[in-house]
Order: structure tokens, then sequence, then C-alpha cells
């Protein structure tokens, strides 16, 4: 394992919550944030060749969007407080896609809101939280 966190964030306000838990261990510890934004999407359609074409493209404009709105302020706020942060942006099923990453990057510690924005979705279907420390091989750090 490398001496770094992963934090997810949703932009909800128990995602603030786990971004600020985290920044604060990772300051505190000197250890590297890995800040994550994963765009739901499934890869599960069917699609003509014309309807991929236009879907890259909305995949790449949803990733430089989100880049400039969500993931650099927060890295650059972050960045400004003395901690040593990254920002990521994945398209992806948002637990499958932590978990993955935090294999990836080799990250100590999940961070993770216990409740994001979809409320009735979570409850239909189960939230990325509870999910994700289900599946993952990496620690995950629930913030309530």
């Amino acid at each position: 394992m490398t001496q770094a966190l992963l934090v997810g964030t949703d932009c909800s306000e128990c995602s603030h919550r786990a971004l600020d838990h985290a920044a604060q261990w990772a300051k505190e510890a000197g250890l590297h944030l890995f800040v994550v934004y994963v765009i739901q999407w499934s890869p599960y359609s069917f699609n003509t060749a014309q309807e991929n074409a236009e879907r890259h493209k909305r995949r790449e404009e949803e990733l430089e969007r989100a880049h400039a709105q969500i993931i650099d302020p927060i890295v650059e706020r972050l960045r400004s407080e003395g901690v040593d942060a990254e920002g990521i942006i994945r398209h992806g099923h948002p637990a499958e896609t932590l978990s993955a990453l935090a294999m990836e990057l080799k990250a100590s510690n999940i961070i993770i809101g216990r409740k994001g924005q979809s409320l009735i979705k979570t409850k239909l279907f189960g939230g990325v939280a509870s999910t994700l420390v289900q599946i993952s091989e990496t620690p995950v750090t629930v913030v309530p």
C-alpha cells in the first residue's frame, strides 16, 4: 500500500464531511489524497455506431465539466490548505469504480460519506457506502 487515501465525493453534504475528514487525516499524517468523483454510467446499453460516437463526445464533455466545476476547485482549496491532493474523475458504478481505483492506486483507505445525493434511489437499491463496504478489498471509512 502507498501512503495515500482515496475519498469519494458526490457534492452532497455528507460527502463534504467525508472530504473534510479525509483532508484532515491526510494533512496530519502527511498522506497523499486522491479526490474522486464518479459520473454514473452503464456500459449495458445498446446503441448504433452514431449513437456511440455521440455518447463518447458527451462523456468527454461531462469529464471536462466535472473537472472545471467540481474536482479542480476542491483540489485547489485542499492544496491551499496544505493537503497533497489530486483529483480524478471516472465514469462507472460509484462503488465498483472507487474500489477498483483504490486497488489501482494502492490507497490504504477509502473515505466516503454515508448518504449521497439520492435518498430514494438509496432506499430502493442500496447506497454506495454499503455496497463499497461489502465489495472493497481496501479498508473503508464511512463518515456519518
